[in-house]
């Protein structure tokens, strides 16, 4: 089994990564590098997550080794005996050998920080440009990231003089590499501290309150509400928008040196858009500089930035309240089923997309009706009140974790006792619960942070290009930190425990942080506890207030303007819900139309052509020669002699004289 933990983890990691991300993002639409970028950099986040705790068991297994091979006249060297000389070490199932996990690591980690600080940045700029070559959008894009970068470089050169100048520093590469690892995993942690601050809070409790029928179907309208202004919103806009490219493809003609910009513009429109504006051209036209003013290059790149913006925000503002009526729907059978007698669940609309026969199978009414109505709320609640206890352990460690005589960090606590007897599944267990519940409350927090349209990670395929690659930078820059202060709570960082134990790969590739003292022994220690404001602040909705105080309408049970938007999206979803149930009549009732009396139509419809057939063949061989030339051609077909008599204009009987015979009135015309 040696190494074979790694690499099973490697591909579950990766498919892991590839399942969520074509939950957020378009494979279709959206550019092949963005996809693989976002792709490698959550890959590579979600992987060290995954491995941290095969590297922990390996490197207690490697220090058993090290004490019992080692005399009692040895250990006061480079490593501390831990168990007796005498102690019978035992090999973990998921042990990788030496030399494996420090080449991983660092791959790992500079592959991550080249994404978050180089490439991702970059791409970011690249992908809201509005430029119609690959040259003109990198050009935007160093544009818009010379001053990003230049601020890091100018930080970095006064450093290098700063340590250049004074003789009391006397810094070498591997110590300006732990310099550099320490400042960016100083931003990291201000960061993580705030994300895990309030996701430590915020997840119990949406569990807690997804027990609440009432509570979840009032927010459901609360979101009804303000997701309909800002759908009318998404399409004022765009109606704005495609009225420009209307002028703009209207001055533009054929044969002007910019009209290749146009049609690539065109083709980001809707597909309503573009037939509209095709009927309304007239592209035979000559452009003349002389009579006409047209936009420059430059309008026409800002404009194509704003069509692919308005596209984008109006087709997810679709998908979000189709998405958001189901929910609602749903909620509102919850509820009408609760009192059923029969115990049968009942849906007021049928499923839009084929369900699964083996799902239909198991999943009966019956089924259904006792986990929505009976089993879901009582499972919640018991899950949120596991949440919330490891809730309270992480902020009881993080406020304690520093402590090393008593320990006091309940999870160093665990890994302490199964570290004795060599558990390593318990090791690796504990590992994995441990930092996979950071991780949810961090990464949860990254998916729900919402900067007005600029960043928002949004299901069912509808997240931009921007918003992925700003959620790669984020987690790129969150991880690295969320495994040091993992390490810190378990007290398998020697920077904390203060053992001169042999460390961890992941720890070893950071460097000594002993070379900034300030952070090592300062920020890194006492900068978590902050963690316990931020809780409370949460729980007491502090941020959501300041919202609300600011006029960003936020959910509170207390609001009168929560109670307003509540009772509108009420009855937004009442006129929806009416809206469907005449949908479903009018197709109900053409289905049974056409089961009732289908056959006997299409059996009326055969006689009557066969005896048009007939009477036709009757009266072409008795018409006599004479007369052919006041007669149609035979040629002519059935579609030709129904088009002429939709073509024929009705009598104007307020006409001086009427001309009674139809073939000069036919002439005439």
């Amino acid at each position: 089994m040696s190494g074979a933990a790694l690499g099973l983890e490697i591909v579950f990691v990766f498919f892991l990564a590839l399942f969520l991300l074509h939950r957020y993002g378009d494979f279709k639409k959206q550019h092949r590098l963005v996809i693989i970028a976002t792709l490698l950099a959550w890959y590579l986040c979600f992987l060290i997550v995954f491995i941290l705790p095969l590297d922990v068991s390996t490197t207690i297994y490697n220090r058993c080794k090290l004490a019992v091979n080692s005399s009692p006249a040895e250990s006061n060297g480079s490593y501390v005996t831990l168990a007796p000389s005498k102690q019978k070490c035992f090999k973990p199932w998921s042990y990788i050998p030496n030399g494996i996990m420090p080449i991983f690591w660092r791959v790992v980690y500079w592959t991550s920080q080249f994404l978050t600080w180089i490439l991702l940045p970059f791409m970011q700029s690249y992908a809201r440009s509005g430029g119609f070559s690959i040259t003109g959008k990198i050009k935007t894009a160093l544009i818009e990231n010379a001053i990003y970068y230049g601020t890091y470089l100018l930080i970095f050169g006064a450093f290098l003089i700063y340590v250049a100048v004074n003789p009391n520093f006397n810094l070498q590469w591997n110590q300006l590499q732990t310099i550099g690892i320490a400042a960016a995993n100083t931003w990291g942690l201000f960061l993580l501290v705030l994300l895990l601050g309030y996701g430590l809070v915020e997840i119990p409790r949406s569990h807690w309150n997804g027990a609440k029928r009432g509570y979840l179907l009032m927010k459901t309208y609360f979101k009804a509400a303000k997701l309909m202004t800002e759908k009318a919103d998404a399409e004022e806009n765009l109606e704005d928008i495609m009225e420009e490219v209307r002028k703009v493809s209207e001055s533009i003609k054929y044969n002007h040196p910019l009209r290749k910009c146009v049609d690539t513009i065109l083709k980001k429109c809707p597909t309503e858009y573009q037939e509209r504006m095709g009927r309304n051209m007239d592209d035979y036209e000559d452009f003349d500089e002389r009579q006409n003013s047209y936009p420059s290059e430059k309008s026409l790149v800002k404009l194509h930035k704003q069509v692919i913006y308005s596209v984008q925000r109006h087709r997810r503002t679709q998908v979000q309240w189709q998405i958001l009526l189901e929910q609602a729907f749903y909620l509102e059978d919850v509820a009408k089923n609760e009192t059923s007698a029969t115990r049968q669940f009942v849906h007021t609309f049928r499923s839009q997309e084929p369900e699964n026969k083996l799902v239909q199978y198991f999943y009966t009414p019956t089924v259904e009706w006792y986990w929505e109505c009976l089993l879901r709320p009582w499972f919640y609640r018991v899950l949120a009140v596991v949440l919330a206890t490891f809730s309270v352990i992480v902020v009881w460690s993080e406020c304690t974790f520093f402590s090393t005589k008593p320990v006091l960090s309940l999870f160093a606590v665990f890994i302490q006792l199964a570290e004795k007897t060599y558990n390593y599944i318990y090791i690796e267990m504990a590992c994995f619960l441990t930092i996979f519940f950071l991780s949810i409350c961090v990464y949860s927090t990254v998916f729900r942070i919402r900067v007005f349209n600029y960043y928002y990670l949004a299901s069912h395929h509808q997240t931009d290009a921007y918003s992925l690659l700003f959620s790669g930078m984020l987690f790129c820059r969150l991880t690295p930190p969320l495994c040091l202060n993992f390490l810190g709570l378990t007290h398998m960082d020697a920077t904390i425990s203060h053992k001169n134990t042999q460390p961890t790969a992941y720890t070893s590739i950071m460097g000594s942080m002993r070379v900034l003292s300030f952070i090592a022994d300062g920020f890194y220690i006492y900068y978590p506890m902050l963690v316990v404001i931020l809780c409370i602040a949460t729980y007491f909705s502090l941020g959501t207030r300041c919202l609300n105080l600011l006029g960003f309408q936020q959910f509170m049970g207390d609001s009168e303007m929560t109670s307003d938007l509540i009772d509108e999206g009420k009855e937004l979803i009442k006129r929806e819900k009416r809206k469907r149930q005449r949908q479903e009549e009018g197709e109900n009732r053409r289905r049974e139309w056409k089961e009732r009396y289908g056959n006997r139509d299409d059996s009326t419809r055969n006689r009557v052509v066969h005896t048009d057939q007939k009477e036709s063949s009757f009266s072409e061989t008795s018409i006599s020669r004479p007369l052919s030339k006041y007669t149609r051609s035979n040629g002519r077909t059935e579609r030709d002699r129904i088009e002429l008599l939709q073509d024929a204009e009705p009598l104007d009987f307020n006409a001086d004289s009427i001309n009674d015979d139809p073939l000069e009135l036919d002439s005439g015309r």
